[in-house]
């Protein structure tokens, strides 16, 4: 069964959120648990921890159908000591989070040389940080997301991907996002069927399906290889229609939240409604 939805909004409150993935149609749902650009946020009370787990339930929603993502300041490879440690207390307090709210992923970016570093001891430290950071709080498991590699950013080939789960020591605990665009701006080509299922064969071979927690489902403004972000709406960028009606009819991705990020939200509504469609 295929569970697509939409990275929604937690203004308000956390509580928030599952009544707005069901206003739009979502069987499943992205969400920060704090405000995505500060470094701390108040804790979580009861009372909010209480509302959310009865808005999931009035949603008909569960822990696997949410896809959390971390704040955007954290950088676990960041190359100075002190800003590296500040992001590890920032990524526990997020995990820390995600257990309060009963979820069990968080999406995050894995981080930055920022050119100052070698790429292999940025690794080398992201990976440091995951295992810090699971040793601390438990039941969450730590799902890489694949970057566009922009700028000095790491994550965008399946091999460093691969790389970081290896230096892992909880398998168990580690997992994958896969996003469409960030795939086809680093180098990935989706756009026929013959290269969606390379791409895929590739992915399976590299990292594993077994690894794969989540997809962020998003069409692309650039072109392929062009490494920049920018997100565009189903159908109306460089991939096109088609390689969505491949994933929505392709098995391996059954269960998983298959989450739109795209760039008109005022769309979501009608964009699940396509990603349906396509099924068959």
């Amino acid at each position: 069964m295929k569970r697509v939805g939409a990275h929604v909004s937690i203004a308000g409150g956390v509580a928030q959120a599952p009544g707005n993935a069901r206003a739009i149609g979502a069987r499943a749902f992205g969400m920060f648990t704090k405000n995505q650009r500060q470094w701390r946020s108040k804790p979580l009370t009861s009372r909010e921890i209480d509302d959310f787990h009865q808005a999931m339930e009035h949603g008909g929603f569960g822990a696997d159908d949410v896809l959390p993502h971390d704040g955007y300041l954290i950088n676990l490879g960041h190359p100075e000591e002190g800003a590296r440690q500040q992001s590890l207390e920032a990524f526990i307090d997020e995990l820390e989070r995600c257990r309060l709210l009963g979820l069990n992923r968080l999406n995050f970016h894995p981080g930055s040389h920022l050119r100052q570093i070698a790429p292999e001891v940025c690794l080398e430290r992201i990976a440091t940080s995951i295992n810090r950071a699971l040793e601390q709080v438990p039941g969450v498991t730590a799902v890489i997301e694949n970057t566009a590699g922009q700028g000095s950013n790491l994550g965008h080939t399946f091999e460093q991907i691969a790389d970081l789960i290896a230096r892992v020591e909880d398998k168990s605990r580690i997992g994958v996002c896969l996003d469409t665009c960030h795939t086809f701006v680093a180098g990935y080509d989706l756009r026929d069927r013959a290269s969606y299922d390379q791409t895929m064969a590739l992915f399976d071979a590299v990292i594993g399906f077994h690894y794969l927690k989540g997809m962020h489902l998003n069409d692309s403004k650039p072109g392929l290889g062009a490494r920049v972000d920018r997100h565009h709406s189903i159908g109306q960028g460089q991939l096109g229609v088609e390689p969505f009606r491949w994933i929505m009819n392709d098995s391996r991705l059954d269960g998983i939240p298959l989450i739109l990020e795209t760039i008109d939200e005022s769309l979501w509504p009608e964009e699940i409604r396509l990603l349906y469609g396509l099924m068959g």
